[in-house]
């Protein structure tokens, strides 16, 4: 007996707020990548310790009309709602009541378990975004991974990568694009 091929249901970004907004996912962790629902990893204490040190680190360096978001959504597109462990965006928390943000400035995954995805799925996401400056911090490797320049890539998973990747070490220092004259050490990113 032949087997039918599964279906798979993608989701758009309306239909995932509307399951948020009723409380579907109030005890399950989930975003929306590329209409599919991706069940956030669990989070140890050392990728949470390294999500506060880059969050505070970046507040400190802002300047007025700058807010760092942590673990918050990102309406990308019509199919995607992703929730990097830190974006930098543009205006005020009252900016963002009615709506979340279409875009950063700076966005931020730490990566220990989700290196892999991180890199390929949310890099190819990121980048089809327009999102121009992507960091990756890497648990695994100890170093920071920096993404810029996106461009159309048919071999991307979204049709869409980075043409620049940067990797620096603890001993290097790197300028957020939306902020250049300020420079951040790498060790003040890693726990």
């Amino acid at each position: 007996m032949a087997q039918a091929p599964l279906t798979v249901r993608r989701w758009t970004r309306v239909e995932y707020e509307r399951l948020v907004d009723l409380g579907v996912f109030a005890r399950e962790p989930v975003e929306l990548v590329g209409g599919q629902l991706i069940v956030a990893e669990p989070q140890g204490s050392y990728h949470v310790t390294a999500v506060g040190m880059i969050a505070n680190r970046l507040s400190a360096v802002l300047p007025p009309g700058w807010i760092v978001r942590v673990q918050a959504p990102l309406a990308l597109d019509a199919e995607s709602v992703p929730e990097p462990d830190i974006a930098v965006v543009p205006g005020t928390w009252a900016d963002y009541r009615d709506a979340h943000p279409s875009s950063a400035a700076l966005t931020v995954e730490v990566a220990d378990s989700s290196l892999a995805f991180d890199r390929v799925d949310k890099g190819s996401l990121y980048a089809r975004a327009g999102l121009q400056d992507y960091w990756i911090v890497n648990l695994v490797d100890r170093g920071l991974e920096v993404y810029r320049d996106p461009a159309l890539d048919p071999a991307a998973l979204y049709g869409w990568s980075y043409r620049s990747r940067l990797t620096l070490s603890p001993a290097d220092t790197v300028a957020p694009l939306a902020v250049p004259a300020d420079r951040l050490a790498i060790t003040e990113l890693l726990p």
